[in-house]
C-alpha cells in the first residue's frame, strides 16, 4: 500500500468491488472482499458474515454494498472495548458520511430505492418472476456501479481516518 497513491488505492478497490459483485454475485461481499484485501480487515470468517446482506436478506432493505462497506469501516474504527465511545462516534460518523454520498449517487440506500435509480423499478428478488426479469436487466454487470461507489467511499474514509491517526 505505502507505493500506491491515494487515487490508485480507490481505483484499485473501487474496480475489485464491481469485480467481485460481478464474479460472485453479492454486493455485500464484493464490496467488502475489496475493502478487506486492500486495508488488511477482518477474516474469511468476516466475509461469511456478510453473505445474507443483499437487501438484507434479498427484502429490498438495506443495500448489499452500503452494509460491506460499513462493515469495513466497522472493522478500520469500531471499537474493541465495550466502553470505548470515541471509536463508536468515529465509526457511526463514518457510515453516516458513507450513507449520505451514497444517497447522493444512488437516491437512497435500500435495494429497492438503488434498483430503481438503476433500472427505473425495483425487482422482489424472492419472487422467481421477478429473479428472472433483474437478472434479464442485466443486474450482475449494472450492480457493479453501487458496489464500486460504496467500496470507494469508505476507501476514502478509511485512508482520511488514517491519514488523521
Amino acid at each position: 500500500m505505502p507505493d500506491k497513491t491515494f487515487q490508485e488505492i480507490l481505483e484499485h478497490v473501487e474496480q475489485k468491488a464491481g469485480d467481485y459483485e460481478e464474479m460472485y454475485g453479492s454486493c455485500a461481499q464484493g464490496t467488502l472482499l475489496a475493502l478487506q484485501e486492500e486495508f488488511n480487515l477482518g477474516d474469511a470468517q468476516t466475509l461469511k458474515a456478510a453473505t445474507a446482506m443483499p437487501g438484507i436478506a434479498l427484502r429490498g432493505e438495506t443495500c448489499g454494498a452500503v452494509i460491506g462497506a460499513i462493515m469495513a469501516l466497522g472493522m478500520a474504527f469500531g471499537r474493541e472495548k465495550h466502553d470505548d465511545f470515541k471509536a463508536v462516534q468515529r465509526t457511526t460518523s463514518a457510515a453516516r458520511k458513507l450513507c449520505k454520498r451514497f444517497e447522493e449517487e444512488f437516491s437512497g440506500c435500500t435495494c429497492r430505492e438503488v434498483q430503481h435509480n438503476i433500472f427505473g423499478r425495483s425487482f422482489n428478488l424472492v419472487d422467481p418472476n421477478d429473479q428472472a426479469e433483474f437478472v434479464k436487466a442485466d443486474a450482475i454487470r449494472k450492480c457493479r456501479a453501487p458496489a464500486q461507489k460504496a467500496a470507494r467511499i469508505a476507501g476514502e474514509l478509511i485512508l482520511e481516518g488514517r491519514k488523521k491517526a
